[in-house]
């Protein structure tokens, strides 16, 4: 495939998404960009969350880890399960009471300004690392598919990605995005469906067989109830799946602005009822994907492991039709998660951080949004080039998933904190307890496979989270 290919597939994408930003964004103001006026169809809203939710870490690193952890990661997406119900049933009724804009608004009610300030900080420094590992992946890729070829040095790629990225968002945001993810969405699950029908065919795998060979395969073991010290122990992974989904959707900006735009609660609950079992199906897709992968790589003697099964298979052995859907599939996995994380960053710096809505008229809201918004742009190209010099092993979503236990635990602590106890804070304290419980957490995990031979893994989140509970138990004060 000759690089002026790609380079048409990658610009014919770009121009579709622009294109919609163009009718999306008529008459666009603060509204639509923050809520989308509240019109978004919550069927549109589903689907398209499934894609910001998998992203291109989950189109690239779900496949790789078959090899080394079988079908285990299954283990925490049925954990998902549980949690997305405690978001339907307990998290959005309480945003929609408040008609939150923000959902950090809701701890500034209940603690206090410096406890808001704290909540929507962590989530800032959470999405801003969060999307830059998932863009960091999807760029490394293209750049050794097609721009080291050309000669396009890797921060060229980066600055040009989010250029895009911010093209299309700048006017209307979450407006937009609504639309986008769910083609995004479409074009990613497109790409694995054809992935897996043409690596099965070279396997000699018919239709009708395949989801039998899938299950006969020792690599798609799924439940390890053998060792409760490991990593990979189910209840670990299970428990760890439902606080996952919880604290990276329902305590996250940028998962539950989308579920925002809807017009009811009512609408915002069936979107997370449909969102479940997509996303539980498209899941075992991939998993089934990155077996596929695996057992074809080890037939035909290719050394590919880990992030680089999938790219190298597909630009080397797949054909020119596999290769073309792994790239429309690729960028299509990594926007719909990167737009709305740019989108839900500038929402959250310009009335979390700068009280835009508090402090300045319609007019100037608009400008200092719009500053904003090239302002958190920036921050992620420079985030994104510095991990090409950080990231040197290992799965790229295991990294993530292990940040996320360390920057969303204060969040899951001061959230059940306020829903689960009547109790009043010290609230120029909380910053001080939300910055020691990850510290702490850090300490106990790296000590205990040395003292006990136990490895936390994902279970890092539910102890950042009690050890956040326990600290602002110690500095309640008394109530008149």
């Amino acid at each position: 495939m000759t690089s002026i290919y790609i380079l048409s597939l990658i610009a014919s994408y770009f121009f579709v998404l622009i294109t919609i930003s163009y009718f999306t964004g008529k008459k666009s103001d603060n509204d639509s960009f923050f809520k989308a006026n509240k019109q978004a169809p919550w069927y549109v809203v589903a689907f398209g969350m499934i894609g910001a939710s998998l992203s291109g870490v989950t189109f690239i690193s779900v496949p790789g880890w078959i090899e080394a952890s079988q079908f285990s990661y299954m283990q925490v997406v049925l954990g998902y399960v549980v949690g997305y119900l405690v978001i339907g049933t307990v998290l959005l009724p309480l945003y929609y009471k408040l008609n939150l804009t923000s959902i950090y608004t809701y701890l500034e009610e209940r603690f206090g300004t410096f406890s808001y300030k704290t909540g929507a900080s962590f989530f800032l420094i959470s999405r801003v690392v969060g999307a830059s590992f998932r863009l960091y992946l999807v760029a490394n890729v293209l750049q050794i598919i097609i721009f080291d070829e050309i000669g396009i040095s890797f921060w060229q790629t980066v600055t040009i990605t989010i250029l895009l990225i911010w093209l299309y968002t700048f006017k209307s945001g979450i407006k937009t995005i609504i639309w986008t993810d769910t083609l995004q969405t479409l074009f990613m699950l497109v790409a694995v469906g054809v992935t897996i029908y043409f690596v099965s065919t070279d396997l000699g795998i018919s239709n009708g067989n395949l989801l039998s060979y899938i299950l006969d395969s020792d690599l798609s073991k799924t439940f390890f109830f053998d060792d409760y010290k490991a990593g990979n122990y189910f209840w670990k992974q299970f428990i760890s799946g439902a606080f996952i989904a919880i604290v990276m959707t329902g305590l996250d900006q940028d998962m539950m602005q989308k579920n925002l735009t809807c017009k009811s609660l009512k609408d915002a609950q069936k979107n997370m009822f449909w969102f479940t079992i997509v996303l539980t199906i498209v899941n075992f897709i991939f998993l089934s994907l990155g077996l596929l992968l695996t057992v074809y790589a080890q037939q035909n003697g290719i050394d590919a492991h880990k992030d680089d099964l999938f790219p190298i298979l597909a630009k080397n052995h797949l054909g020119i039709g596999v290769l073309s859907f792994f790239i429309i599939g690729l960028i299509a996995a990594a926007y719909s998660s990167a737009d709305s994380a740019l989108t839900a960053l500038t929402t959250s710096f310009s009335i979390d951080i700068l009280n835009i809505e508090k402090k300045y008229n319609p007019q100037k809201q608009v400008s200092i949004r719009k500053r904003i918004h090239v302002f958190i742009s920036l921050i992620l190209i420079l985030v994104i080039i510095s991990f090409k010099y950080l990231i040197k092993d290992e799965s790229v979503i295991a990294k993530l998933f292990v940040f996320a236990g360390y920057t969303y635990g204060p969040l899951l602590g001061l959230y059940a904190f306020g829903l689960f106890t009547k109790l009043k804070v010290k609230d120029k304290l909380v910053p001080i307890v939300a910055i020691l419980s990850p510290i702490l957490s850090y300490f106990i995990s790296v000590n205990s496979i040395k003292w006990f031979g136990f490895e936390f893994g994902f279970f890092i989140l539910i102890l950042n989270g009690l050890l956040t509970f326990l600290g602002l138990i110690l500095i309640n004060r008394k109530q008149n």
